[in-house]
C-alpha cells in the first residue's frame, strides 16, 4: 500500500499538470488513482465519465494495488479511442442513438421508397462481354486490390484462416494463392498491352487479431505466392468495445475486470483503415484509378473481375457492385435504389428480410416478386465492390472512413430492457454508398451465378439443412462450382465436355463435372481460353484435367482419365490425341471422421489418385503431347 505522503505528492504532480480532480468526484475510486495516469490517460478518464462510464472504475482498489493493471486498462482505452473515427466518445454516442432506435423498433428505411437501380447485365461470351473483358484487362494496371480477411473458418468447421483453405483439392491451391496468381496474371496481361511496363498492382489485406499472424505466416512461408513482398500491405483492424445495456455502458471482460470486452466491428472497417493508413493518397500519387474490394472465400470471383472493371471504366461508375441474378425472397441482399421523401437518394444493398416488407409498405402488394425474367428485378449483392479512387478519397475526407453502423442486440424478453449477452456496433463494407451525394454514379454489374459466385461459408451440418433448390455455400458446393464453371467455359469455347453426375456428399446433392482446373495465366479471360482450345476436343465426366502453364494449346484432345500438363513460359505445348487411363476416383468422407484433415472432412470427399499422365515441359521451344 502506498504511503499517504506518496499519494499527496503524486496528487500535487497531477495538479501541476493542470488537472483538477473535481471532475472525478462522481467516481471516488478513479479519483484516488488519478496520479497513476499520464496526462493523455487522464483526458481519456474525463471522457469516460462524461459519457456515463463511471461503472468501469467501481471495483478499483486503493493506489498500490493492481497499479500496472489500471494503467494497462487505459492503454486499451487509448487503442479503442484511436482506432474508431471520432474516438470512443463518438462510438458511445452512436451506440446510445442506435440502441434507442432498436428498442423503439425504428425502421431504418422509414420515408424511403425503393426502385430498381440502373446497372449492366452481362451475358457470358458475347461480343459485349469480350470487349468489356478487354477494357478491364487494359485498366487493371491502374487498379489496387483489397481483400477483407478478418475471419477464421470456425463457421465452416475449420480452425485455420479461411484464405488458407484449398480453393479446390485437385491442385490443393489455397484461396490466397489463387487470388495472388490472378492479380499477377492481370498485371502481366495489362502491362503487355503497354509494351514495356513495370507497374506492380498493389494488394492490401485487412486482417484481424484472429488472422493477422496466420496470414503473414502463410504469405512468408510461400514466398508471397510469387508476388513481390513490397506489393502486399497488411492492415489490421481493431475490435470495438462491447455494450452491456441500452445506456451504452461499456462491458467489462467477464474474466478480467481491468479489460473492456471487445468484439469485431465488421468488414466496413476497411474504409477507415485505408484512409488512416495514407494508402489511398499513395495509390493516387502513383496513378491508381480503381480500388477493387473482395471477400475471402469466393473461388469464382476473378472470372468476373475483368469484365466488371471494364464496366466501371466504360460507364464511369464511381461505385460498381458486382451482383448475380437473384430469385425473389432468396437469402441474399438485393441492390436497391432508395429515394427519401426529402429527395435524398442512394443505391445500396438491402437485406432480403428487409426488402420484401419495404416493397409491400410502399405500394408493391406482391413484395419481392420475380419479374418476366424469372428473377427479382433487384439483383443479388455478392459483396465485391469496384470504387473509383478519386471520388472515394474525396468522400473519405468528409467521413474519415466512418461507415453507417447498426446494432443487433439479443434481448432477454419483449420489454427490450436487458440483453442476453453484450452487443456491439457493426458496419459493412458494402454500406459505403449510404453517405454519397446524389450526383455520385452508383451502378451494378450482374453476371451469371455459375460464373461469378460460389462462396464457402457454411459448415456441413448447416449446408445439409438448406432447403432443396437453394445454394449450399459450403466447401463441397464451392469446389464443385469451380469444376462446373471451368467445364461450361470450355464448352462455350467449343470443347465437348460430358454432362455431370449427380452425387451426394455430406448430405448435399451436387453436380460432379470433370475436374478441370487451370492456372490464371492460362485462362484469364474468355478470349484467352478460345485462343487455346482448338479442334474437336472432348473430356469425359470421370476425367481430371490440370493445365499449369501459359502457352498450352488443347487441340483435338480426347481425354478419359487424368492428365496434368506443366510447362515453363518459354515452352509452347500442343496437347492432342487420346489420353486414357484409370484416372482418379472420388471417395466419400464423413464430416465426423476425425482421421481425416478438417479441410477434407468439410468437403465430404477426397480423390484417390489411381493412375494419371503427368507431363512436364521445362525447356523452351515447341512441344507436342500426342500419346
Amino acid at each position: 500500500m502506498a504511503s499517504a505522503g506518496a499519494v499527496d505528492a503524486a496528487a500535487e504532480g497531477v495538479a501541476a499538470l493542470g488537472i483538477s480532480g473535481q471532475w472525478a468526484e462522481p467516481s471516488p475510486p478513479l479519483r484516488r488513482n488519478l496520479h497513476l495516469l499520464s496526462h493523455d490517460q487522464v483526458e481519456l478518464a474525463k471522457m469516460l465519465l462524461n459519457e456515463g462510464q463511471g461503472h468501469l472504475f467501481e471495483h478499483w482498489p486503493e493506489p498500490g494495488v493492481d497499479d500496472d493493471k489500471k494503467r494497462s486498462f487505459f492503454d486499451q482505452v487509448g487503442r479503442l479511442n484511436s482506432s474508431y473515427p471520432g474516438g470512443l466518445a463518438s462510438y458511445i454516442q452512436n451506440a446510445k442513438k442506435l440502441l434507442a432506435d432498436s428498442k423503439a423498433g425504428q425502421n431504418p428505411y422509414d420515408g424511403f421508397t425503393p426502385s430498381v437501380p440502373s446497372g449492366e447485365v452481362l451475358t457470358f461470351g458475347d461480343e459485349n462481354f469480350l470487349s468489356l473483358e478487354a477494357a478491364g484487362v487494359k485498366e487493371a494496371r491502374n487498379a489496387a486490390f483489397v481483400l477483407v480477411a478478418g475471419g477464421l473458418g470456425e463457421r465452416l468447421g475449420y480452425k485455420g484462416i479461411k484464405v488458407a483453405l484449398p480453393r479446390e483439392t485437385t491442385t490443393g491451391k489455397c484461396f490466397l494463392q489463387h487470388y495472388i496468381e490472378s492479380i499477377l496474371a492481370l498485371q502481366e496481361a495489362s502491362c503487355k498491352l503497354e509494351g514495356e511496363c513495370h507497374i506492380k498492382i498493389p494488394f492490401a489485406i485487412m486482417t484481424s487479431d484472429d488472422t493477422n499472424a496466420l496470414t503473414i505466416n502463410l504469405l512468408e512461408s510461400n514466398s508471397y505466392f510469387g508476388m513481390e513482398a513490397s506489393q502486399v500491405i497488411i492492415l489490421k483492424q481493431e475490435k470495438v468495445a462491447c455494450l452491456a445495456d441500452n445506456d451504452a455502458r461499456l462491458a467489462l471482460d467477464p474474466n478480467d475486470k481491468y479489460k473492456i470486452q471487445t468484439k469485431p466491428h465488421g468488414h466496413g472497417d476497411v474504409h477507415s483503415l485505408l484512409y488512416s493508413s495514407g494508402l489511398l493518397e499513395q495509390w493516387k500519387s502513383t496513378g491508381r484509378k480503381w480500388v477493387l474490394f473482395f471477400q475471402d472465400t469466393n473461388g469464382l470471383l476473378f472470372n468476373a473481375i475483368p469484365s466488371a472493371l471494364g464496366v466501371s471504366a466504360t460507364k464511369g461508375y464511381n461505385v460498381n457492385s458486382l451482383a448475380v441474378p437473384r430469385k425473389a425472397k432468396e437469402a441474399i441482399g438485393g441492390i436497391t435504389k432508395l429515394t427519401h421523401d426529402d429527395g435524398r437518394t442512394m443505391v445500396i444493398n438491402v437485406e432480403y428480410n428487409q426488402l420484401d416488407p419495404l416493397l409491400r409498405a410502399t405500394g408493391h402488394p406482391d413484395g419481392d416478386a420475380n419479374c418476366e425474367t424469372g428473377y427479382s428485378p433487384y439483383p443479388g449483392n455478392i459483396n465485391q465492390l469496384i470504387l473509383e479512387l478519386g471520388p472515394y478519397i474525396e468522400e473519405l475526407k468528409k467521413t474519415h472512413g466512418a461507415i453507417s453502423e447498426f446494432v443487433n442486440p439479443k434481448y432477454t424478453d419483449s420489454t427490450k430492457t436487458a440483453f442476453k449477452s453484450s452487443t456491439r456496433l457493426e458496419c459493412m463494407m458494402q454500406d459505403y454508398p449510404k453517405t454519397l451525394p446524389p450526383t455520385a454514379k452508383v451502378g451494378f454489374t450482374v453476371m451469371d451465378t455459375w460464373l461469378a459466385y460460389a462462396p464457402v461459408k457454411n459448415n456441413p451440418e448447416d449446408a445439409a439443412k438448406v432447403p432443396k433448390g437453394n445454394p449450399f455455400h459450403s466447401a463441397t458446393s464451392g469446389e464443385m462450382a469451380i469444376y462446373r464453371a471451368n467445364s461450361l467455359i470450355l464448352r462455350k469455347a467449343g470443347a465437348q465436355i460430358s454432362d455431370p453426375a449427380i452425387t451426394t456428399f455430406n448430405g448435399q446433392e451436387v453436380e460432379v463435372w470433370p475436374r478441370i482446373t487451370w492456372s490464371p495465366r492460362w485462362g484469364l479471360t474468355f478470349k484467352d481460353v478460345t485462343q487455346k482450345v482448338h479442334g474437336n476436343s472432348s473430356v469425359s465426366q470421370r476425367s481430371v484435367l490440370v493445365i499449369n502453364g501459359q502457352n498450352i494449346v488443347i487441340d483435338g484432345l480426347s481425354l478419359d482419365g487424368a492428365l496434368i500438363v506443366n510447362s515453363v513460359d518459354e515452352a509452347e505445348v500442343k496437347v492432342t490425341g487420346r489420353v486414357e487411363n484409370k484416372g482418379w476416383t472420388i471417395r466419400p468422407v464423413d464430416h465426423k471422421d476425425t482421421s481425416e484433415k478438417e479441410e477434407t472432412r468439410i468437403r465430404g470427399f477426397k480423390f484417390e489418385k489411381v493412375e494419371q499422365l503427368e507431363v512436364n515441359y521445362t525447356e523452351p521451344g515447341k512441344h507436342c503431347l500426342s500419346p
